[in-house]
């Protein structure tokens, strides 16, 4: 099977664009595909910058446009707007059209040349404020468009890192300027290229924290090798069912094969300590193992199902980044019950029996003192435990409240990496780089270059300069106005919208050819019906952007009549945000389904309602008390954290299935008397809960060893959850099972579950043939 799945390999490849949140079928989905149709992919900017006065001198400033002349003939790169290629509309009078000339010639050659080119680019050249240089602080930028068919494939990452990268640092090399780059393709590319590396980083430190805590727990080399065995063959497995679904290595699969490791040392402890506890009390190694898989097996399997159950909601959300995570991980976690329990009990076969060595941490003192703690509080304390319960609810529910939402594409990126520091540059001089798009449909041919339409679309565009986060926008107005700047000789006072008059001797000119082939197809669509504004967003939240789309969506319904136009608000920072939201809206649900599902296992294996419901409550309340903690320390609620809920509750679960097993067992054993029962539960699994929820939290605190902030706050929030969780079923379970006694625990509720789930002999007087056989006869074993 491991040959199978690594020949699958090879299908692994990882996504070039963005996680898209929404399901295909969604109106915003919808809309954004028809922009693209028409205009083409708007996320395939590349932006340079230089901010620095000595870049005005001769040697520099050549070396300047030499870069940008290098970057145009690559074969990636379909235009550079630069000042090496910079083009002005110049009037011909004998003619009687526009021209395109370029601002300078060749080599400049000396200080009054520049001085007299960057007086007319900074004072006469209003166009290209905001889009080539800022005026105020004097930087200078050069547009990069990459090819549009090749900026969502695996060609951009070699361009950006074998061409484009290196020619940049030669520049720096040469010049001693700082070159600040940002734009979509160069920004994915680099976080794409973040998250490679942290899987392999991922990988060996999650083998590492959880194979030391392992060797503390057992102190057996041996034992630590076989659990590391089990789950590297998981690793290799997760990797290979992700060749073999086809499915490409996002931000959220890349954490897979690290999630199996820290999920699958659990299922090794709880069967390794079985065999070991079995094999203490009897001697007899095959005895020992066929209980670890009869008895923990089945355990085991339940737990194991029930975390891939909290995984598996995600499948329902139709958000395909989503839905794949669901289904890879809820399969792998299945797979990895299934190598736990043939592994170690077949290589366990082959071994030595256990030496004392090897058992001797079943006895250990500090543990047995820290759960004679447990015993004491729950003996001692119960009303001290019920109080702190209800204050910390009371405190959870107060934190939920404050909790914030985040839609923003950036947030979760590397605060420390150069090209954060570099977005964070060009949100301060250019107003942002987040692409938001307004397209707007005049539904007849060549309504766009109407003078009615294009004084509708300045005015909306007003708006948008007046809005803050929101750069300077760019459309076919602009380009209206600088012809008309144009046809009055260049004279920026004359920076505006044609009147009507204007309009005639105008279009006269442009009907002779010359400007408005080569620079209004990135405006406007071919038949002329379909106009489009380009601004750009800095890094906000949700509440931000839904602030300025209210703003805007009242300032279009007012100034373009729904029966006369179609106006759609799109691009990519705008599809986060409703794909935040989406999710948000979706979190409610997806939990709720795991509760259901989780408390169907429940009844499936209990067969009590009331057993259902106190079941439900310690592992509820450390979910609303990870909720409060993040109201208060403003961690808020985005793609990455929407995920820590369904999977902490899938595996707390666990803990829980484990204590009321044994509990069922012991009910029967001392003839249903409660507080022996719950004791001898508490004493019999909280050594093996305590064991794996540790490992479980130091697991998931590796991925907080992550850049990304929201890898960052999934590890920690998720191994926060679990550690009380832990606490939540070895306190607060036991006490309600204590409180409640014979309403949760009498014969008739109790009835005998469909699967026996025990952890513990509770056959002593006939478990199998096996333990009436002679221990020194093999072949009869």
């Amino acid at each position: 099977m491991t040959v199978f799945l690594g020949s699958k390999w090879k299908n692994m490849r990882f996504t070039y664009t963005e996680a898209n949140l929404l399901p295909d079928h969604d109106t915003v989905n919808i809309q954004y595909n028809k922009f693209l149709d028409i205009f083409g992919e708007e996320g395939n900017l590349i932006v340079l910058a230089v901010k620095d006065s000595t870049l005005f001198t001769p040697e520099k400033f050549n070396a300047w446009n030499r870069l940008n002349r290098q970057l145009q003939a690559l074969p990636e790169t379909t235009l550079v707007m630069s000042t090496e290629n910079l083009q002005t509309i110049k009037k011909n009078v004998e003619k009687q059209k526009f021209e395109l000339k370029p601002l300078s010639k060749g080599t400049i050659k000396n200080q009054s040349q520049l001085d007299s080119i960057t007086d007319k680019l900074f004072n006469k050249l209003p166009f290209y404020n905001k889009l080539l240089f800022n005026k105020e602080d004097r930087t200078l930028r050069s547009v990069v468009y990459m090819d549009k068919e090749i900026v969502n494939t695996s060609v951009r990452k070699d361009f950006i890192f074998n061409d484009f990268i290196p020619l940049i640092e030669n520049f720096e090399n040469e010049t001693d300027l700082d070159v600040r780059t940002s734009g979509m393709p160069y920004i994915r590319t680099l976080n794409s290229q973040n998250i490679i590396d942290e899987i392999s980083l991922f990988i060996i430190a999650a083998l590492g924290v959880t194979s030391l805590i392992f060797f503390l727990f057992f102190r057996s080399f041996r034992a630590t090798f076989i659990s590391m065995v089990v789950v590297i063959f998981g690793v290799m497995w997760a990797f290979g069912i992700l060749g073999l679904l086809n499915y490409k290595i996002t931000v959220l699969t890349a954490i897979i094969p690290p999630l199996i490791i820290v999920i699958g040392i659990p299922n090794c402890i709880f069967l390794i300590n079985k065999y070991q506890q079995e094999y203490q009390k009897h001697n007899n190694q095959a005895k020992a193992l066929q209980r670890v898989i009869s008895k923990v097996g089945n355990a085991t399997l339940m737990t194991n199902a029930t975390t891939a159950a909290g995984f598996a909601t995600f499948i329902i959300t139709e958000s395909k980044l989503l839905k794949e995570f669901g289904i890879v991980a809820s399969i792998n976690i299945l797979a990895i019950f299934l190598l736990s329990l043939t592994i170690i009990p077949i290589i366990y076969s082959f071994m030595a029996k256990p030496k004392t060595k090897h058992l001797k941490h079943l006895n250990s003192k500090w543990v047995e003192g820290f759960v004679s703690w447990l015993e004491h509080l729950v003996k001692n304390r119960r009303i001290s435990v019920y109080i702190a319960a209800v204050m910390l609810l009371t405190a959870s529910i107060i934190g939920i409240y404050k909790i914030r939402v985040s839609g923003s594409i950036i947030e979760d990126m590397p605060k420390s990496a150069s090209f954060f520091k570099d977005i964070k540059f060009f949100e301060k001089e250019f107003d942002g780089i987040m692409p938001l798009e307004i397209m707007i449909d005049t539904k007849r041919k060549n309504g766009v270059m109407k003078l009615p339409t294009l004084r509708r679309m300045e005015e909306l565009q007003k708006l948008i300069e007046e809005t803050p986060h929101l750069s300077q926008p760019l459309s076919v107005v602009n380009l209206a106005k600088y012809i008309k700047q144009a046809f009055y000789n260049g004279n920026p006072k004359y920076y505006d919208l044609p009147t009507s008059q204007e309009n005639s001797f105008i279009l006269a000119y442009l009907k002779n050819g010359g400007v408005q082939g080569n620079v209004l197809s990135n405006f406007v669509g071919e038949d002329g019906q379909v106009a489009r504004i380009t601004t750009f967003m800095k890094d906000i939240g949700t509440d931000e952007m839904e602030k300025i789309e209210d703003d805007l969506k009242t300032k279009i319904d007012k100034l373009f009549p729904a029966d006369r136009y179609t106006v759609t608000v799109t691009g990519k920072a705008y599809m986060f945000t409703k794909g935040t939201n989406y999710l948000i809206n979706n979190l409610i649900v997806s939990l709720a389904l795991a509760i259901f599902l989780i408390s169907l296992l429940m009844a499936y294996m209990f067969r009590s309602f009331k057993m259902i419901i106190v079941s439900l409550i310690p592992n509820i309340l450390p979910l609303l008390i990870t909720g409060g903690m993040m109201g208060y320390l403003g961690i808020p609620l985005k793609p990455s954290t929407i995920l820590v809920f369904s999977i902490a509750f899938g595996i707390s679960v666990d803990d829980t299935i484990h204590f009321l097993a044994k509990y069922r067992q012991e009910l029967k054993l001392n003839n249903w008397k409660i507080k022996k029962s719950v004791f001898a539960a508490l004493r019999e699994s909280g050594v093996s809960m305590f064991y794996t929820s540790i490992v479980l939290f130091f697991g998931f605190s590796v991925f907080m060893i992550s850049s990304f902030g929201g890898t960052k706050a999934l590890g920690g929030l998720v191994s926060f959850t679990l550690l009380f969780a832990m606490l939540s079923n070895l306190v607060l379970l036991p006490t309600l099972l204590l409180s409640l006694e014979r309403s949760v625990a009498n014969k008739k509720e109790f009835i005998e579950p469909n699967i026996d789930i025990l952890t513990h002999d509770d056959e002593e007087d006939g478990d199998d043939d096996m333990e009436k056989e002679p221990e020194n006869e093999p072949t009869k074993k």
